[in-house]
């Protein structure tokens, strides 16, 4: 027999855990599908100094274990599962997961969006360490240094315009001859004085694995195949993000990008019209913060609106 749920929530990051949290506190024993990446992106974050109420700072998979530990105290599930496909169309809910099927009441789209990378063996070891996809997160360690940033549309230009607020330099690295950023970002990057532009080059490889820290990249300058080397003390990725929600492709509204459209911060559509008991909260649903602050504030709010919607529906 399939188990019904009140509520299952779809990831395990801030804004999963909060919903968990608020969800489990409220008696609903929630279920948490870890997904394919448990923890979000904080699992993979160093040192969070901007989390309210940690004034020396958290490691990130700390701040992520703490509030796991916090929502099973107050009796919430996890199990190790991703979802392989679900079915909004009736009530209840239908999920197929990598451990079987589960029947719910609601959900709760806490997905998240995966950072893209380049996808070097070198990045991939130096993440965390001088790697990073979050300028606001890991900006402030740099302060005084040269570092990089690699893109050509607008969140690499937002990075690297930030990012001079502490850097000594800043150097933009682009793999083609123009860029793809609005022309008043281009515009405040090209006049800054601590803002370099290198276009028709490829990172080969990040520089500083055995030393653990990043120490500058190998270039290659795809007109020419000259290979050089750039001394940096730390290397952003500002190419942008892939929300995880491919696999409510037609049952929830997404936007052009793949993020989930919702109303009043949690509330998803299907064409248009609210989908009664269906919310979604971080960054699967926001392209523009991305913070684990925001995550964990529209987690408690999903989670608040699961509880008002099982309590109308006679739950």
């Amino acid at each position: 027999m399939i188990e019904t749920r009140d509520t299952v929530i779809l990831g395990s990051g801030c804004s999963g855990l909060t919903a968990a949290i608020y969800a489990a506190r409220a008696n609903l024993k929630p279920l948490v599908l870890e997904g394919h990446e448990p923890g979000g992106q904080l699992s993979i974050t160093t040192l969070v100094e901007n989390f309210p109420g940690w004034p020396e700072g958290i490691q990130g998979p700390e701040l992520i274990d703490n509030m796991k530990k916090q929502a099973g105290r107050f009796g919430a599930e996890f199990q190790i599962a991703h979802l392989v496909s679900v079915d909004l169309h009736s009530h209840p809910f239908k999920l197929k997961t990598s451990a079987g099927e589960v029947h719910t009441r609601s959900l709760i789209i806490a997905s998240g969006a995966s950072a893209r990378w380049l996808g070097l063996p070198s990045e991939q070891a130096l993440i965390g360490h001088g790697v990073s996809s979050c300028a606001t997160c890991d900006g402030f360690f740099f302060r005084g240094l040269e570092i990089g940033v690699v893109g050509g549309g607008d969140s690499a230009m937002e990075e690297a315009l930030f990012l001079t607020r502490f850097a000594s330099k800043v150097t933009v690295l682009h793999r083609r001859e123009s860029f793809r950023a609005s022309k008043i970002m281009l515009e405040r990057a090209v006049a800054h004085p601590n803002i370099e532009l290198r276009t028709n080059v490829v990172i080969e490889e990040v520089l500083g694995v055995e030393e653990n820290e990043v120490k500058g990249v190998r270039l290659r300058d795809v007109k020419t195949g000259y290979e050089s080397v750039l001394h940096l003390s730390g290397l952003f990725l500002g190419i942008g993000h892939v929300p995880n929600a491919r696999m409510f492709h037609g049952q929830i509204d997404l936007d052009s990008e793949g993020y989930v459209k919702t109303r009043e911060n949690v509330f998803t559509t299907q064409n248009g019209i609210v989908l009664p008991g269906v919310y979604a909260c971080g960054d699967v649903q926001d392209r523009r913060y991305r913070q684990a602050i925001t995550a964990a504030g529209t987690g408690c709010m999903a989670a608040l609106e699961v509880e008002k919607f099982l309590e109308e529906h006679g739950r």
